[in-house]
């Protein structure tokens, strides 16, 4: 038994063959993303257990800017809990963690425009990717410029995450619309389904904390 590959089977419902990976990858996904929108730190721990799963999953199904992803999803997961447990002075809200937030108009224009600039960039290379390096990807990249939009965003929102700002749900809720398309896509239904099932938690995340930063400025 192999729990890493992707054809390696756990069961099969509706004609759909789900794998180990997919299906532990996805559950843990799904807790963590709940518990986020719920403000709970244990979150980041449960992300670390999806993150490990899904860097071997999308490197069978080719989604390599989401495989690279994961390696900084890892870091940022360490990162987030830390600085939800140990907030500076003066930013704890009344559990003594890190209270929610928000930016600047000025900040979320500049975030936006570096967003685009570096999805073009990381989209040029990733759609060459299996002609520089022939020997680790044999096969092209997927939706390079789709892919390489929800990865770059994706970790801009992260950091806005790890800082508790209340305009990462919404940009949660961008990039779990695009994704749920290229996964259904690319046939692992189930993990489209989770990110169908993530656009429904950003959408709760945005208006729990969005009240809960109402709330700290009362």
């Amino acid at each position: 038994m192999n729990f890493f590959d992707i054809n390696h089977i756990f069961f099969t419902i509706l004609d759909y063959p789900m794998s180990y990976l997919e299906f532990f990858g996805t559950i843990a996904g799904g807790v963590a993303v709940w518990l986020s929108a719920k403000e709970n730190i244990w979150s980041w721990w449960i992300g670390i257990v999806n993150v490990i799963l899904f860097f071997f999953l999308f490197y069978q199904i080719q989604l390599y800017p989401d495989m690279f992803l994961q390696v900084f999803f890892l870091i940022t997961n360490l990162m987030g809990w830390w600085q939800w447990k140990y907030p500076k002075e003066g930013q704890e809200n009344t559990s003594n963690e890190l209270k929610i937030s928000s930016l600047s108009r000025k900040n979320i224009v500049l975030l936006l425009a570096l967003g685009m600039v570096f999805t073009g960039i990381f989209g040029s290379f990733t759609q060459h990717l299996h002609q520089l390096l022939p020997l680790f990807f044999s096969k092209p990249s997927a939706f390079p410029y789709l892919d390489s939009f929800t990865t770059v965003m994706s970790i801009i929102t992260t950091f806005l995450m790890i800082r508790k700002k209340v305009e990462c749900w919404y940009l949660w809720l961008l990039i779990d619309l695009i994704s749920t398309y290229m996964y259904f896509v690319k046939g692992v239904k189930f993990v489209g389904l989770e990110y169908a099932l993530f656009c429904v938690i950003a959408t709760f995340g945005a208006i729990n904390w969005t009240k809960q930063y109402r709330l700290n400025l009362s």
